[in-house]
This record gives C-alpha cells, structure tokens and sequence, in this order.
C-alpha cells in the first residue's frame, strides 16, 4: 500500500504591515548605524587628528540581504510556536548568522550528500537562504509537507532562467564561479532540472577557462578532462559531446570584468572550432552579474583612485562578493580583509584573511603613525553596525571616539 500523500503546507504571508513594522524596528535595533548614515547621507570623510577614514559609495546590505533577513526575522515572529530550522547559512555573514540562532533558529549542516533533513517534520518551518537551494532540496522539503521561508534572491533566480533555457535548447550550462559555493550548487541543479538530459560544467577562473577553450578547439585527454574538474561538472559530463554546444552563465558574485572575459574566450573558442557563420548554433551568453554586486565593485575602483595608505575590506571570509573586494584592494595597495573590529587587535597588530592560504594571519606594524588616510568598504552581507565597529576601532587606537565626529550624536 502506497503511502498517504503529505498535503502541501498552506501560503503564509510574512509581510503584512504588523509583522514587518515589528520586524523593522528589531533589525535597526540590530543592524542600524548612525556613523555609517551619516557618511551615506554627506559622502564625506571623518577626520580626526591625523586620521581620515574614507568609505567606497556602496558598501554593506544589498536589497537581497535586506529582504532575506527581513523575510527570517517575520519567520520568527509568525511562527514562533514552531520549529524553525535555516539550510545552512541565511548570508556569508558571521554575525547576522549568529543572531538569528541567538532567535531560536536552527541550522541544517550541509554533508557531502546535501544538508541533513532526516530530522524534519509538515510541522516543520525550513527557511531557504539567499543563495537559494538545490532542487532535490526543494522537492524533498515539499514532500515533507515542510512550510518554507524563500528568500533567494531574485538576481539567482535569473540565473535559475538562463540555465533552464540552456537545458530547453540542449546547450550545456558553463557556470562561472566557485563549484562548493551554494548559490552556484543550486544554479547547477537547474541544469539538470526537467528530463535529466541537461548538463553543466563549473570554471572558477581564466586558467581554467583557457583549459576548457583548449579543448574545445582541439580535444583532449578525456579522463585527465573529468579528474580536472571532479565535482564541478554534471552526471556523466563528456566533454567531446557537451562542449560542442555552450551557453555562459555565472554565479552572481563573481567579478564582472573576469565573467566578460570568460565570455569572451569560450566564445573565440567555438568560432574557431565551428566558424562564425555557425556561432548561433553552438553558443549563448547572457549578462547574469548581480547589480548590487558590481554596484559595490564600481564604488570601491573609485575608491581606489584616490591616494590611500591601506584599505580595510569588512566581512565574512566564506563571502564571495567580499572576497572579490579584497582582492581589488590588493592588487593596489595593503588590504586587511577582516570579519569584524575585533581583528584590530593594536595599532601595532592585526589578525587578516589571507584568500590564497585560506586562514587568517597576523600582521605587524600595519596601521602607520602619524597622518594617515584609511580606507574603508564592505560586502554585500555586512551589517552596518560591523562597519561602525570598525571605524570607531580605527579612531579609537588615536584616542578619538567616532560619536563625536557624527553631528546627528552631538547635537
């Protein structure tokens, strides 16, 4: 006898005007930052002493982070006699993670076979991150009768589209970005969605994509192929016939200038290989970077122009969109890629990410004495009490405390 179908758990509105008034004024109550207003508001530096902070234009939440937190924060509120559960991680944000478990929300830890919902119940609340999810994720959580909490962003969501339509077409989804980050897990997962047939195959970067190009101009060594990129590419993947036709996706943190020149290069690839006249019928591309993301990446360039003796990047260290700062940051002068004040252990010490060794490590005399100009920005996913911390730590090794430089404070 088969088993009696779980019915689908009833539409819940969050966002009536009740429920988002109270969950408005706990997020500013947790987030909210008068330092970081200010400099919004004017686009002027603070300066004290022999100090000058200047901040990039864009920095901190984006819309999709505001949305997602907002959207856990009523979860909390309307559901607060149930279980309440969050796949993973709501944002790469430490703290705003640590918040929401201080609310009772617990998280599923992701294994290698996805995230642990062996425990969930239909009387269950599962709250999807800004990431989004796989499919089998999604499909599994409907079954259960889970009640759910979406907040992918819409910008993943338009990815999700391109790479269905790549699937439709049975052109293979090249996904720029990072194969273990969720967001670019759950985008692959829609290229295998419908009939099965689709495939997809992951590049993190121009090394990479030159592997690939090289390949597909001249073939290659099939299984040396498929070992290179273990885990970055779909179920019984075969790059002698999935590469001949190819459409251009990318995970939405990515740095645009390196998604284009993905673009660019597999492009040049199949016209070398099949012709120009017959590039229609073996390529596809479509612009898929998040705006807030190159909005934040286009506000730090300018930033960079001017004449700054260190730049301070503010965020969580899994976050890409971050990561990508930081990197901008080094390539012109030296960048401390930081998770929050507390990693400015001294004037005279600081505890930094390294991206390229993967952990933290310490670094002496990095602040100068004397007149200095530091600059500062932040991901995406940072809060903008995380970044008042770190420009009131920044003041402070000078003596100076930032409330005074704020007039909304002192008057």
């Amino acid at each position: 006898m088969s088993a009696t179908p779980v019915p689908a758990a009833k539409k819940v509105n969050l966002r009536t005007p009740e429920v988002m008034e109270a969950v408005q004024a706990q997020v500013e109550k947790h987030y909210r930052s008068h330092a970081v207003e200010y400099v919004r508001a004017t686009g002027l530096p603070l300066v004290a002493k022999d100090m000058t902070v200047v901040l990039a234009k864009a920095f901190g939440f984006c819309y999709g982070v505001e949305r997602a937190i907002d959207l856990a924060y009523a979860a909390a509120k309307v559901f607060k006699d149930k279980r309440i559960f969050l796949l993973g991680e709501i944002i790469h944000n430490p703290e705003v993670n640590e918040q929401l478990r201080e609310m009772g929300i617990q998280s599923l830890k992701r294994g290698t076979k996805g995230y642990d919902l062996s425990g969930l119940t239909a009387e269950d609340v599962v709250i999807v991150p800004a990431f989004g999810a796989e499919v089998e994720t999604m499909d599994h959580l409907k079954k259960l009768g889970c009640q759910t909490v979406d907040t992918t962003c819409g910008d993943v969501m338009s990815v999700w589209k391109r790479v269905r339509q790549y699937n439709k077409e049975r052109v293979t989804s090249i996904i720029h970005g990072k194969a273990s980050h969720e967001e670019t897990m759950a985008t692959s997962s829609r290229a295998l969605s419908g009939d099965g047939l689709g495939h997809y195959l992951v590049v993190y970067n121009l090394a990479e994509t030159d592997y690939v190009c090289e390949y597909i101009r001249k073939g290659g060594n099939r299984e040396e192929f498929l070992k290179k990129f273990a885990g970055a590419h779909s179920p019984g993947f075969d790059p002698e016939k999935h590469l001949q036709a190819v459409g251009v996706a990318n995970q939405t943190t990515m740095m645009r200038g390196e998604t284009e020149e993905v673009q660019r290069r597999i492009k040049q690839a199949i016209e070398d290989r099949f012709g120009a006249p017959k590039l229609g019928d073996h390529f596809r591309f479509f612009d898929t970077i998040c705006g807030a993301t190159q909005e934040r990446q286009d506000a730090l360039r300018d930033l960079l122009v001017n004449r700054m003796d260190l730049l301070i990047v503010v965020g969580g260290y899994n976050s890409s969109n971050t990561s990508h700062l930081a990197e901008m940051g080094e390539a012109k002068l030296p960048t401390y890629f930081i998770r929050n004040c507390t990693k400015m252990i001294s004037p005279e010490e600081i505890e930094h990410y390294d991206q390229h060794a993967h952990k933290e490590k310490r670094t002496r005399n990095w602040l100068p004495s004397g007149k200095v100009t530091v600059g500062v920005t932040a991901g995406a996913s940072c809060p903008n009490n995380v970044i008042e911390e770190t420009i009131a730590k920044l003041f402070q090794f000078r003596g100076v405390d930032v409330k005074t430089l704020i007039p909304e404070i002192t008057a």
